[in-house]
């Protein structure tokens, strides 16, 4: 498979829930966000979030094939060619949850899962991805969490599908190593080992920047959302909270 500048590239996020209208309403006061419209064929509806008018994901009802499965929102990460990636996980020790599919006008993407079980969808766009990187404004996914079982294993079977390479690792004590990963050299995000006591599966958590984590968290709550961790200071200067919104969807803020 070629490589592309925008390889490894986390493009986008869908949440999928069961109350589409609610989780707009609250994510409208927890985050900021705006939302628009979008039509996928004749496909079920579907609407963007946007952040300052710029699109960065979109919110959609659970299907009834997912329906024993919890609310939960979905990364996208950009990739040559979604079928050979697919194909690639599944060499690798994952699996395809989601056969390469198309998406009428705007491109074409499959949902996989790495050995450990976390899920990611992978992305090819219609359009040749020609953005440039830059730093995550206010309101835009700022870092991704993945919870696993085995650090050194996800991050060769990510490393292998992705490109994304090994930074810093940082030693927390008896809850392990957290490693963070880069792609290109910027920092997108960490992988941990999950606490023994930790009923959730191997996940990706992801982080939206705010104007102030704290106040977010109040945020969270008055909107009826839950703060399960935070606000707490992490290294490097950064704050940041891990909540739920009122329909169990798992998500992070995060400010500088």
């Amino acid at each position: 498979m070629s490589d592309s500048p925008a390889k490894g590239r986390i493009v986008w996020h869908d949440l999928m829930t069961p109350d589409v209208q609610s989780a707009v309403s609250f994510y409208k006061e927890a985050v900021g966000w705006g939302t628009e419209p979008f039509s996928i064929g004749s496909g079920p509806p579907y609407t963007m979030w946007t952040a300052s008018g710029t699109p960065l994901g979109g919110v959609m009802n659970m299907t009834p094939a997912a329906a024993d499965m919890p609310p939960h929102w979905l990364a996208y990460v950009n990739v040559p060619d979604v079928d050979e990636t697919a194909e690639q996980a599944v060499a690798l020790g994952g699996s395809i949850h989601k056969e390469p599919t198309d998406i009428p006008g705007v491109g074409r993407f499959a949902v996989i899962a790495d050995p450990q079980g976390a899920t990611i969808c992978v992305y090819t766009p219609k359009q040749t991805d020609t953005a440039a990187d830059a730093p995550p404004k206010l309101g835009e996914f700022s870092w991704h969490e993945l919870s696993t079982t085995d650090v050194a294993a996800a991050l060769d079977f990510y490393s292998k599908l992705f490109g994304w390479t090994a930074g810093p690792a940082h030693d927390m004590g008896p809850l392990g190593t957290y490693q963070i990963f880069e792609r290109n050299g910027v920092q997108l995000g960490g992988i941990f080992v999950s606490p023994p006591d930790d009923r959730v599966p191997p996940n990706w958590l992801a982080y939206v920047r705010v104007d102030s984590a704290d106040r977010a968290a109040d945020r969270v709550t008055k909107a009826g959302g839950k703060v399960l961790n935070g606000p707490m200071d992490v290294p490097g200067g950064s704050r940041i909270a891990q909540c739920m919104d009122p329909q169990g969807g798992m998500f992070a803020v995060h400010s500088m």
